[in-house]
């Protein structure tokens, strides 16, 4: 699949360079220099934003709350080269999906944004095939869930909504702990409490009643076919 990643990157010289690794890989890059050429684009919507954090004009923080506005469910890396603790724990709690902090290797970011889109969209493979679960219809690929009940209602999932459901409906019935949940959905970076775990499973039920997920007590979670 050919991705469209935006690069938020003042330093000219690591941005031309990270364009460069990332088309190799086959993906349509779109380079911003300041902030506010960045804001002006958070309306659109690329599979991906690798988004510097100390920027001139608007900064990154204020993007990625924009972005998570506007644009909820797609995947953000921050990059940082200020307090990295104090960049990472704000970044994370913000809203991004990973962080990487300067100076790093360009093949490093390029791992990075592998495993994130894989995440995200999932590998090239039979897992991206539709599922059909209790009249919901749960499409990898496009990331879109549709209640067959509802007129075919687009169900509007969060992206760690998202998450877990795909991680949990292309293995029915296969139980999965919090912390594997955690690490696949929030990522090895993750710092809070495992009840965000929780919260998601709520939401989920909420939006998707007929979903039979089922808690496993003092473990974690599992769908159930039926």
């Amino acid at each position: 699949m050919s991705y469209t990643i935006f690069l938020v990157e003042d330093e000219e010289n690591l941005s031309e360079a990270l364009k460069t690794y990332m088309e190799k890989e086959g993906w349509t890059v779109k380079l911003f220099h300041d902030g506010d050429q960045a804001q002006e684009a958070v309306n659109e919507k690329p599979h991906l934003w690798v988004l510097d954090i100390m920027l001139p004009g608007t900064d990154g923080y204020q993007i990625l709350k924009n972005i998570r506005e506007v644009q909820g469910d797609i995947p953000v890396i921050f990059i940082s080269a200020r307090d990295q603790d104090l960049d990472r724990v704000l970044g994370l709690e913000m809203g991004s999906d990973d962080y990487i902090s300067k100076p790093f290797l360009p093949q490093e970011l390029i791992i990075r944004v592998k495993k994130l889109l894989t995440r995200v969209y999932g590998p090239e493979s039979e897992e991206n095939k539709k599922i059909d679960l209790n009249d919901y219809t749960i499409d990898p690929q496009g990331r879109t869930v549709v209640d067959e009940q509802n007129d075919g209602q687009v169900v509007e999932l969060t992206t760690k909504e998202m998450d877990l459901i795909l991680l949990l409906t292309v293995q029915v019935g296969k139980a999965l702990s919090r912390e594997d949940i955690i690490e696949d959905v929030w990522g090895e970076n993750y710092f809070g409490s495992e009840r965000a775990v929780d919260d998601v499973v709520r939401r989920v039920r909420k939006k998707m009643p007929r979903i039979h997920l089922e808690t496993l007590y003092g473990y974690g979670y599992r769908i159930l076919a039926s």
